[in-house]
């Protein structure tokens, strides 16, 4: 997995980068008035699968482990790199 620490290491972070986060658990960055991959500099398009569970999203884009919670106005499993949240 790419660490902020490793992406500077390893040239994903650049001095035009103005911001960094996760998708399902993987590393991006905003640069240039778009997201982006960190691994592979591919732009943002939630393509993949949540590096924990392996699930892909629901067709309603929730998170598949979770799916829809009633009275929930937002809820994440965490992706592997952060606490759950439920709103």
């Amino acid at each position: 997995m790419i660490t902020f620490a490793n992406a500077k290491k390893r040239k994903y972070w650049d001095d035009n980068m103005i911001a960094i986060s996760h998708a399902r658990g993987h590393l991006i960055g905003f640069r240039q008035g778009h997201w982006y991959f960190l691994d592979t500099g591919e732009p943002l398009n939630y393509s993949r699968a949540c590096i924990q569970c392996g699930l892909f999203p629901t067709k309603e884009g929730y998170d598949a482990c979770v799916g829809f919670i009633p009275g929930i106005t937002s809820a994440c499993c965490g992706h592997g790199v952060g606490d759950k949240i439920k709103q």
